[in-house]
């Protein structure tokens, strides 16, 4: 059987484009488009276009351009077409426009990216309630009205849909939960990267009394109710789930969340259930792959390896039922 009849494919949102349930993430934390040699993230692309993956996700902080660079010069070499999204964050405390930071930063990334345009493009700030001054993913923190209001980041980024620079338009729903559910709610979003895991599904599900960690209920719900896709990230934990060997790459992003703390509750998980739906990383990514409001799994990636592990988890499928209840009965552990 070929990889293409395998790979099982979602509708993006609103949009009604099919989107490998697998997308290719290019990030600082798998860190491959970043760390490896030319001809190994060559290779990277090429094996997951051959195995039906149709999208690959970067930005513009990755390894400062590093990871578009990579991808531009990976995908240049290939003739198969395929789905790219890239984000910016702009910093609204400089005195340059918010409009002239974010056309400049798209300019900068579709240049390394040897492209004219995107299919989407991400704003990477989170949002907040009240004004934080930076967040734990060194990025400035917004308002709802700095997104919303007229002249705001929705509206800039509008202006540049209608010059065919990208296609859609999709935000980082990190930050304060309301402030993001605030913004999703208008509808003017195609998508939405959501934080979601084994140890931390309350994006979509409600979580039970006890529980403690960075709370995102109402955010996947949102999201269903305006068609905004959901894209979801942190299937690894930062990779604490996949493995026990921290590479220094590790970044807390949610309220909460210490590495020892989600090391402890990881074990509880896997002491339940062992082995048996496959590696950490497998379990992982099927826990994700059985939550229907999900569009797609973004997935980082170190080693070649981890492509075809992640591969190989898509394959079996999503976790079955069994799995989730068991899962779901450590939650109330997850105390402080």
């Amino acid at each position: 059987i070929s990889r293409e009849k395998i790979m099982q494919y979602r509708i993006f949102g609103k949009s009604g484009i099919e989107i490998s349930e697998i997308v290719f993430g290019c990030g600082y934390v798998g860190g491959l488009m970043i760390q490896k040699d030319k001809q190994t993230c060559l290779k990277a692309v090429q094996n997951a276009l051959d195995s039906g993956i149709n999208w690959f996700d970067t930005a513009a902080s990755y390894g400062n351009g590093t990871s578009e660079e990579s991808l531009g010069t990976s995908l240049a070499q290939i003739s198969q077409k395929t789905h790219v999204s890239t984000k910016f964050s702009y910093d609204p405390s400089l005195s340059e426009s918010a409009g002239s930071q974010i056309r400049r930063s798209l300019e900068a990334s579709l240049s390394r990216l040897k492209m004219n345009s995107v299919d989407l493009y991400q704003l990477h700030n989170p949002v907040f309630g009240s004004p934080a001054p930076v967040s734990d993913t060194g990025f400035r923190g917004i308002l709802p009205a700095d997104v919303l209001g007229i002249g705001g980041v929705l509206e800039i980024l509008q202006k540049l849909r209608e010059e065919g620079l990208f296609r859609l338009i999709g935000m980082t729903a990190l930050g304060d939960v309301e402030a993001c559910i605030e913004v999703i709610r208008t509808g003017g979003f195609d998508s939405a990267q959501v934080y979601c895991n084994l140890l931390n599904p309350s994006a979509i599900m409600k979580m039970p009394q006890g529980w403690t960690g960075h709370d995102f209920g109402g955010l996947v719900e949102a999201c269903t109710a305006t068609g905004t896709a959901v894209m979801n990230i942190r299937v690894f934990a930062a990779g604490v789930i996949a493995s026990n060997v921290r590479h220094g790459r590790e970044m807390v992003i949610t309220d909460q969340s210490r590495i020892d703390q989600e090391e402890k509750r990881v074990e509880s998980v896997f002491l339940e259930i062992g082995t048996e739906f496959g590696s950490r990383s497998q379990t992982a990514v099927r826990f994700s792959l059985a939550q229907n409001q999900i569009s797609c799994v973004v997935i980082g990636l170190a080693e070649m390896r981890h492509l075809y592990e992640a591969l190989e988890a898509q394959e079996m499928g999503p976790l079955p039922e069994d799995g989730l209840e068991r899962i779901r009965k450590i939650y109330p552990s997850f105390s402080n």
